[in-house]
């Protein structure tokens, strides 16, 4: 129970709050917690919401109380202590980097001391860990970007983002999934949907799944968007296992 709080939020959902920093050790019980509750089946638990270092369960309260879910979730906190089971979902975005799709890339040349072949490389070669969603429907909070490609946001925010941009804010990277104001650098764009309201499943990625971003020419790149838009493309999703 050691950096462990438990407290009220609203009058029908309960808020756990881990160690308040960003880590894998921390999100992997955060999940463990999640795993845990929805497995006991306590009645009157509805959604639950993980983010990088706590997690809202919201209940009903006419089957079950704060006090008396507070005391079910004590029971339940040891078995957040190590990683939620299973494996992971690992997700293959296409990206096509610089040129129109990434307007700031020759800027993070200058900030970063690399050649766009190295940004393009370094930010390729990392799985990068779904945190949480949030900001926009669909936005993805992602942990593991190399400290290499961290650079400023932009001084003057843009007005309107280009839906699928991929781009980088200080150390974090993410993929934008609607047309939106913001100021993070952008290096690239996925042809790939992050949020599409007609999907039975309206996000594309769930906290706990890993992405991988796989450079694609521009050619590539429309035609995997018209491919998309005749219903023919499959996303390639494979499951990874810690340790592997």
């Amino acid at each position: 129970m050691d950096n462990i709080r438990i407290a009220p939020a609203g009058d029908r959902a309960l808020l756990v709050q881990f160690e308040q920093k960003i880590s894998e050790e921390v999100n992997d019980r955060v999940h463990g917690l999640m795993d845990a509750v929805q497995k006991a089946g306590i009645a009157g638990v509805g959604e639950m919401i993980p983010s990088y270092a706590a997690l809202l369960i919201f209940y009903d309260p006419e089957e079950i109380n704060y006090p008396g879910l507070k005391g079910e979730i004590e029971g339940l906190l040891s078995m957040a202590e190590g990683k939620s089971e299973g494996g992971k979902r690992l997700l293959h975005i296409p990206c096509c980097y610089g040129s129109h799709f990434g307007p700031d890339l020759a800027d993070m040349e200058k900030l970063t001391g690399l050649s766009r072949e190295e940004i393009i490389k370094i930010h390729s070669g990392v799985d990068y860990r779904v945190y949480m969603l949030g900001f926009l429907p669909g936005f993805v909070y992602l942990g593991g970007m190399d400290e290499r490609l961290k650079a400023p946001r932009l001084a003057t925010p843009r007005v309107a983002i280009p839906k699928g941009s991929v781009a980088i804010g200080g150390s974090q990277t993410g993929v934008y999934p609607l047309q939106s104001p913001g100021g993070w650098r952008i290096i690239g764009s996925t042809p790939v949907e992050f949020f599409d309201p007609t999907r039975e499943e309206p996000a594309l990625c769930r906290a706990g799944d890993v992405i991988r971003f796989i450079p694609v020419t521009a050619c590539d790149y429309y035609d995997i968007r018209q491919d998309m838009l005749r219903g023919r493309y499959d996303l390639k999703i494979t499951e990874v296992f810690d340790g592997d």
